[in-house]
């Protein structure tokens, strides 16, 4: 399976007709927050690809749109946020938000608050290990996890409930956003436990091997 993974940042090639030709083949497009619901919607229109996405900390709970609308989801996507959904074979999950840095701030959390937001996946994903053979293969999410690929000012602290969601769930991957990456020798893939934590900001395109004995 191939992911186009997006946060954070309309890209110009990728928001423009030539989409269709550079990245028709994905089989799945994934949002980590801060992306405007036009953006995704007409990724989606060209692509003709499913959508599932997480609200990141600047993301408004109504958008308004060019043409008069104003919208509380992104028309043919799916908000994943504190919800396990499965995909074909793929077992996926998502937790949007930043760390609060304000205390009126939208789709922000304390450390304990995003503990209790997380909470709640524990049934449906021992529900998966149960049916599947394993809990989750891909954790969505806008804010990395601590110390992984987070920063030190108060607004881009990671939050260590993720730390703890990889080593119980094993995840096969974790994908974030929200960590701007400015420089080529940054580091934005980390391996932790049995987990692959990216960085997709802007965007990237991920390939990921079929798994065995799925059906």
């Amino acid at each position: 399976m191939k992911l186009l993974a997006l946060s954070d940042e309309v890209v110009e090639h990728i928001y423009s007709p030539q989409v269709k030709k550079n990245y028709g083949d994905v089989d799945m497009v994934l949002g980590c927050g801060d992306l405007p619901y036009y953006y995704l919607e007409f990724i989606v229109s060209m692509l003709d690809k499913p959508l599932y996405y997480v609200p990141g900390n600047h993301d408004r709970k109504k958008q308004y749109m060019s043409d008069g609308r104003v919208v509380q989801r992104a028309e043919g996507g799916v908000d994943i946020d504190r919800k396990a959904v499965r995909h074909g074979k793929w077992l996926m999950a998502g937790l949007g938000g930043s760390i609060r840095y304000r205390p009126d701030g939208t789709h922000m959390y304390t450390e304990m608050e995003m503990g209790v937001r997380a909470a709640p996946l524990t049934v449906p994903l021992v529900a998966n290990r149960l049916r599947w053979g394993r809990y989750l293969d891909i954790l969505v999410t806008h804010s990395p996890p601590r110390g992984i690929h987070d920063r030190e000012d108060p607004a881009h602290i990671g939050f260590d409930t993720f730390r703890s969601f990889m080593l119980r769930f094993k995840p096969r991957l974790l994908l974030h956003g929200h960590a701007h990456v400015y420089r080529r020798d940054e580091q934005t893939e980390t391996k932790f436990g049995e987990t692959t934590v990216i960085n997709v900001y802007p965007y990237r395109v991920i390939e990921l091997d079929d798994l065995n004995n799925v059906s």
